[in-house]
């Protein structure tokens, strides 16, 4: 083999298992957001093919349970990606320091990395790779053990609260109900307890589902639940309450909305859909001034008092929604969200057609 291709294969070897390390690094190592080419290929692909039989389901129960093994196997095929990678890096790398042929350049490699040991390097060069690969090879598993039980315990944070909510907002997640439960229980006045208490809650989805992205295919223990359906529900709740409910003004809740449309952004910044980030206070969003009268009767008539200028409450309404209103629907197409009203009952609602 002549001096240059071996150089080549070294070079070229070395350059395949920097990437693919720098890859794992970039997708959980690195506490920020990365939108990683290589992790993002994998889950597309992975997606494409649940999606097949997903789209073949005739309920959504059907789907869902397809679906619900959609980030569980990507996150796991991605380390088995990552570790392919690595074994035709250093394949190239062998046959770059003169273990031929090809066949036996990849035995060594497969050998080192999975710590076998039934073919032997020749030479101090060689062995010193077979000692590199073997050790990336067990820090790879031990990378995706690691960050097993991080994810898995925010993932149970996340869905503590989506459970609790159930128990105030009904199943699906409404705002309307939420708002009626609290008068009902005359707690009205602790509100403000509720939005602090989600501020929190969206401030730590914006941190763990931008860092581990994988967080936001995780689907609820519950079909019928969703993260993206709650965070829409106590979304509205906190705007209709701060437009239209006659309560003394709580800044905590605008705070909490303010929370939430950020953490939202967020998430849909590294998925690269568009949004205006600074929206007009009266820009269509997809609930009809139709369905907020409604909402503001449905209200009224279980005896919530609400502001009398039923105008300015939709204009204060339509502010606050024109914030999260467009992420809010493509987060629930991505993550196909169980049916909630006011959030993935349109998220397939042409714009056109919006409010």
């Amino acid at each position: 083999m002549a001096i240059g291709w071996r150089v080549g294969c070294v070079v070229l070897g070395t350059a395949l298992v920097m990437y693919t390390l720098l890859s794992a690094v970039r997708t959980f190592v690195l506490p920020r957001s990365a939108n990683e080419p290589l992790t993002r290929i994998v889950f597309r692909g992975l997606r494409a093919l649940f999606l097949l039989p997903a789209a073949k389901a005739r309920s959504y129960e059907a789907r869902d349970h397809i679906m619900a093994l959609y980030a569980p196997i990507s996150l796991l095929v991605l380390p088995g990606v990552w570790l392919v990678l690595v074994l035709l890096g250093y394949s190239a790398i062998y046959a770059g320091l003169g273990f031929t042929p090809w066949l036996g350049a990849f035995r060594l490699s497969g050998s080192s990395l999975f710590t076998l040991g039934y073919v032997i390097p020749e030479g101090l060069p060689q062995t010193v790779a077979a000692f590199s690969e073997a050790t990336i090879g067990l820090g790879l598993i031990a990378l995706l053990i690691a960050y097993l039980p991080t994810m898995y315990a925010a993932f149970s944070r996340r869905e503590t609260a989506v459970t609790m909510l159930e128990v105030r907002a009904g199943s699906p997640p409404s705002a309307i109900t939420l708002l009626e439960r609290f008068h009902r229980l005359q707690r009205l006045d602790q509100l403000g307890e509720l939005w602090r208490s989600w501020e929190v809650w969206f401030t730590e989805v914006e941190e763990t589902h931008t860092s581990l992205t994988a967080l936001v295919f995780f689907r609820s223990p519950q079909g019928h639940r969703s993260w993206i359906t709650a965070a829409g529900a106590v979304l509205d709740a906190a705007s209709l309450t701060a437009a239209i409910v006659d309560l003394p003004r709580d800044p905590s809740a605008d705070l909490c909305i303010r929370a939430g449309y950020l953490a939202l952004r967020h998430v849909a910044d590294f998925f690269r859909i568009p949004y205006d980030p600074d929206p007009a206070p009266d820009g269509p969003i997809s609930i009809s001034r139709g369905e907020f009268d409604t909402a503001c009767d449905t209200l009224a008539g279980a005896g919530l008092r609400l502001k009398p200028d039923r105008e300015q409450g939709w204009r204060d309404y339509r502010g606050w929604r024109v914030n999260y209103d467009t992420v809010l629907l493509a987060l629930a197409r991505l993550t196909m969200a169980p049916y909630a009203p006011w959030s993935s009952d349109r998220s397939l609602l042409p714009r056109s057609k919006r409010a």
